[in-house]
């Protein structure tokens, strides 16, 4: 008897890249609270670790040869403004946008280096020890070759992927570096804009879809509110129509 249809229980990697499987929740709700309620400072510059593209893959070669498949970490930062689900970008200059994050030391956890990576970002300089709450992992890219395109995926031909990204919700902290400028950017401005944000940063709506998102008022308490843009259906959420009500933000502006 002949069986049809997509195999089930093979994998072409065996367990390597596989993730353990958490209980599933059909309805999870993420509060956001004001972008008003947040002040941001300036740290000492943050440069980037290579001068060109082309040496940062020069470099991602000769560490693979070492030390294997890079991992990096990053971290989705949400904020609400005019009642808009924002996220939170690393501007450096005028057209480059990037999530806070970054390469993991060998061996390190993933959890443990993203609040590391967080706190050399955006951490105080008062001395005073932060707590990051790293609430989620909502997902994972892969390189497939010391190239710059990346997919949410691995290739089927692929057989030692280069890099290994995973994303995190992270809560926000209070201060970025003064060479970087932190811009609050609508979900529907970076909804299918990979020419503007590269297909990582593009993709969060969707990634974010699996969320109840929900707006925290003060009305004499805190309460959590859903936002009025946003309609909830089996326990996702899409926006409704925004018509020529576009949220302006500055950071964007020439």
């Amino acid at each position: 008897m002949s069986v049809t249809g997509w195999p089930r229980g093979v994998n072409q990697f065996g367990n390597k890249y596989i993730q353990q499987t958490k209980p599933l929740t059909l309805e999870r709700t993420i509060n956001l609270y004001p972008l008003t309620n947040y002040t941001f400072g300036t740290k000492e510059p943050l440069y980037e670790k290579d001068s060109s593209v082309a040496a940062r893959f020069q470099r991602m070669r000769e560490e693979f040869d070492k030390i294997g498949m890079r991992r990096t970490v990053e971290g989705v930062l949400i904020v609400h403004e005019h009642r808009l689900p924002h996220v939170l970008l690393l501007q450096l200059g005028t057209t480059f946008f990037k999530l806070p994050g970054g390469e993991l030391n060998p061996g390190e956890d993933e959890v443990e280096g993203l609040k590391r990576l967080m706190t050399e970002i955006l951490g105080r300089q008062d001395g005073v020890q932060q707590d990051w709450v790293i609430d989620d992992c909502i997902g994972n890219w892969w390189r497939p070759n010391f190239e710059p395109p990346q997919y949410p995926y691995i290739p089927a031909h692929i057989t030692k992927p280069k890099e290994h990204k995973k994303l995190f919700l992270v809560q926000l902290q209070e201060k970025v570096p003064k060479n970087y400028k932190l811009v609050a950017a609508p979900l529907f401005e970076l909804y299918d804009n990979a020419p503007g944000y590269g297909p990582i940063i593009s993709s969060l709506p969707q990634l974010l879809s699996s969320c109840q998102l929900g707006e925290m008022k003060l009305a004499g308490k805190w309460k959590t509110e859903p936002f009025l843009p946003v309609e909830v259906r089996k326990g996702r959420w899409k926006f409704g129509s925004l018509g020529a009500a576009r949220t302006k933000s500055a950071a964007f502006e020439a």
